[in-house]
């Protein structure tokens, strides 16, 4: 883990990218994702999760039973109503449109497929977004792939134009990238897409998003200079292209996190740029003056894409997993990920606000309990617990500062 005031990391579980997390109470959820192993990429178990304790730094596995998904890669994950929902992705066969739920209040976490679902099923796709309103998950976006029939009945898709060369071994199949709005309601189990209107973005995949009261925010997943945002009333599906009133801009990229820090704010951090550079760039959008502002941070020597980002205590963004790097592989015909990324371990602490009085002293006690040890056991039982966290936190901190110096010995 890092701490976002002293710039030290503590290490986690296994490093990772393309994964799903959510931040639940103090409590960091982690399932999924890939990582290079002897040369070779490989896709993480889907039955499994880990827990990190954000308070004390530690970690924990836990399995996960029932009817898992296969190992995916680009699914979209999210967590609702003490369940985890992960749709889409590729499998070991291709692109999929199944959808699978897990729950995870009961202390028995469960998979389940979901099946014999009402109305019309997305088409498969990976690299889409999920906002969750209302109760409702709505998906946004994604490569994929449609049949002709499909295509031509389409104003939402755009065909790649290289899918023929590279992936084009199925018959009457297109490749591409949509623009669609699907809406998925776990309480009457059903499909639907909604008509929309104004005018909506580009087809795009490997974008960020976020949901904001009852607007859900897109941006960025396209080779454009400049990143572009977009908001999407989620009650009248209205769309709307957010005109900048600055010329201060994020550049173009993909592979980046949008978090929501506070009612008119959201926090976008890292990602891969049109040129290739993995980002390690924040920045806070306002929603109601539409400026962008970069925000100095300590974890410029930490460059991330293909991470995660999860709203956390006191408006703190917590940053999980990714690569450092982005490394392609050129043939004649195609363009492929290098198998040898540098996915991270490291969960990243972004403060975006001031921390209340409450949590400074408890960070001051965590550092400096060698010096009050009796004043310690004068805390009432429920600080106690907090206390003890807080002083495990920084006592790992240390000795990592320790192990590190060693290892530069």
């Amino acid at each position: 883990m890092m701490d976002s005031r002293t710039g030290v990391e503590i290490l986690s579980s296994l490093e990772r990218s393309d994964h799903t997390a959510f931040v639940d109470g103090n409590v960091l959820y982690v399932w999924g994702g890939c990582q290079s192993v002897s040369g070779s990429e490989i896709m993480l178990p889907s039955d499994e999760i880990w827990l990190c304790d954000l308070e004390s730094g530690a970690w924990e596995r836990r399995g996960i039973e029932g009817e898992p998904p296969p190992a995916l890669s680009g699914a979209c994950g999210s967590y609702h109503n003490g369940s985890l929902y992960v749709f889409g992705g590729c499998d070991p066969n291709g692109h999929t449109n199944q959808l699978y739920s897990a729950s995870l209040l009961d202390g028995c976490y469960t998979w389940k497929r979901v099946k014999d679902a009402q109305g019309n099923t997305p088409s498969p796709r990976d690299k889409h977004t999920c906002w969750v309103h209302r109760d409702r998950l709505i998906y946004f976006g994604g490569y994929g792939c449609k049949t002709i029939r499909e295509v031509n009945n389409s104003k939402s898709f755009a065909v790649d134009e290289t899918s023929w060369a590279t992936i084009g071994t199925v018959s009457f199949r297109f490749w591409g990238w949509n623009n669609e709005v699907h809406v998925f309601d776990p309480s009457t189990v059903t499909w639907s897409e909604p008509e929309t209107h104004g005018l909506g973005p580009a087809p795009r995949a490997s974008h960020a998003s976020a949901t904001l009261r009852d607007k859900g925010y897109i941006c960025g997943g396209l080779e454009d200079t400049a990143l572009d945002i977009h908001c999407l009333d989620l009650d009248t599906w209205t769309w709307t292209q957010i005109d900048l009133l600055s010329s201060l801009v994020p550049v173009g990229r993909s592979m980046h996190t949008l978090t929501p820090v506070s009612d008119h704010t959201l926090f976008l951090f890292g990602g891969l740029s049109i040129s290739g550079n993995p980002l390690n760039d924040g920045w806070e959008f306002n929603v109601q003056t539409k400026t962008w502002s970069e925000m100095n941070h300590r974890h410029h020597d930490k460059p991330r894409l293909w991470h995660s980002a999860c709203p956390g205590k006191d408006q703190d963004v917590v940053v999980f997993g990714g690569s450092q790097e982005y490394v392609l592989l050129m043939d004649s015909l195609t363009v492929l990920r290098s198998p040898s990324q540098k996915h991270c371990k490291d969960v990243l602490v972004f403060q975006t606000q001031p921390y209340p009085l409450l949590r400074l002293c408890e960070d001051c006690i965590g550092r400096h309990a060698d010096v009050l040890q009796v004043q310690l056991s004068w805390l009432p039982p429920k600080l106690q617990e907090t206390i003890d966290k807080r002083v495990f936190y920084f006592r790992t901190l240390q000795e990592n500062r320790k192990l590190e110096e060693l290892i530069l010995d």
